[in-house]
């Protein structure tokens, strides 16, 4: 196993000397912003993780390998290549088998860090059940990695385009904890609220970090989904929002836009609706997930 995975020399050096380090994905540059932005927030979250006591570990598939933070010119390649493919867990073996370029999803981005032994992972939102799943059976492949793999996501809740309602009863089945951080209610990406109430709210990241902690040393399998909402200032107005993803479904299903390309269909729909206002809005978040998630991987770090 250890064949696939290659660490950049700043992981390597902080899995040395004991460093916290926070896992993010990839796909969120090649397929979730347009360049310049996308290499611009990715350096940026970068830093934040840096600066606040933890070393970052972008995750993505080069040439073979499971590579384990990337330097500014792979940040930047990724950025502006267009042929990079979209890895779930089904895709990994296929793309390391044939070293094609390839940007982690949810999912594989935490397959990818708990094989490097990374337990705290920073990304926008988590995907889930669509909307029309009861007929479509399409649920997102971030749901069964969360139900399966030691990894604690932070997020801005659960992409809006999506059911939440269904997608908070399939984390529940499968014994998923869904923590808000500072919040009674699921955030929904772009907005602070929706209508569906945590059973958790922590108050601080050191209470975050306990309890994942006793997760684990209870061994009571898979992930958790840490819920920090957007920023106040940051947040978009949920009923401008939701007429906005409602209109952009309807266009997605009179085009016959299923599967895969739904997600990426809808929020440029979204973004192209709030005029360029939605990007701003999903960068904001994930900066703002980079803070909490840093302070998380240091207290956790501290307790292990």
């Amino acid at each position: 196993m250890k064949q696939y995975i290659v660490l950049s020399e700043e992981v390597r050096t902080a899995k040395e000397q004991g460093k916290p380090i926070v896992a993010l994905e990839s796909t969120i540059i090649s397929h979730g912003m347009p360049y310049p932005q996308n290499v611009e927030t990715a350096r940026a979250v970068e830093e934040i993780i840096r600066e606040n006591g933890a070393v970052p570990a972008t995750i993505a598939l080069i040439d073979g390998k499971i590579k384990i933070g990337l330097t500014h010119d792979e940040l930047e390649m990724f950025g502006k290549s267009t042929d990079v493919a979209k890895v779930s867990r089904r895709d990994l073996a296929y793309l390391l088998a044939t070293k094609k370029m390839g940007a982690t999803t949810v999912a594989a981005t935490m397959i990818c860090a708990e094989l490097a032994d990374i337990q705290i992972f920073v990304t926008g939102g988590i995907g889930g059940v669509h909307r029309g799943a009861e007929t479509t059976m399409d649920i997102s492949a971030d749901l069964e990695e969360l139900a399966q793999t030691n990894v604690a996501v932070i997020c801005a809740g659960a992409k809006s385009i999506l059911d939440l309602g269904l997608t908070m009863e399939y984390l529940e089945t499968k014994g998923v904890p869904v923590i808000g951080y500072q919040t009674d209610v699921l955030p929904a990406f772009f907005t602070r609220t929706s209508e569906f109430a945590l059973q958790i709210n922590a108050k601080d990241t050191d209470e975050i970090a306990a309890t994942l902690k006793a997760k684990w040393d209870l061994n009571l399998k898979g992930g958790a989904v840490i819920a920090n909402p957007i920023p106040e200032e940051h947040a978009m107005d949920e009923e401008f929002i939701n007429g906005i993803i409602e209109s952009a479904l309807k266009e997605a299903a009179e085009n016959n836009i299923a599967g895969k390309d739904v997600t990426p269909f809808m929020l440029g729909k979204v973004k192209e609706l709030t005029e360029g206002k939605s990007l701003d809005a999903n960068i904001a978040l994930v900066k703002h997930n980079a803070v909490i998630g840093s302070k998380i991987a240091v207290s956790f770090n501290g307790m292990k």
